[in-house]
């Protein structure tokens, strides 16, 4: 049986999304899985700066949670 925690997901176009997951199993070690759109993202160069912060801040927020996650428990 395996725990599914989502910790961080966040559309970052219109049509593409980025989703974090801690998946915890019980006869394997946990792992994080990152999803990240099917097909290459196309940005206009002015979106870009923007993209990219909503991404650092999606993986600053996951970062967060799985912190906290540890220290509740040890993974």
């Amino acid at each position: 049986m395996s725990k599914v925690t989502p910790l961080a997901s966040n559309q970052i176009t219109a049509t593409d999304t980025i989703t974090v997951e801690l998946i915890e199993a019980d006869e394997t070690p946990a792992v994080v899985i990152v999803s990240w759109p099917v097909k290459p993202t196309v940005l206009h160069p002015r979106r870009f700066p923007d993209t990219a912060a909503v991404i650092a801040r999606l993986f600053a927020e996951a970062t967060t949670r799985l912190a906290g996650i540890k220290a509740r428990r040890r993974l």
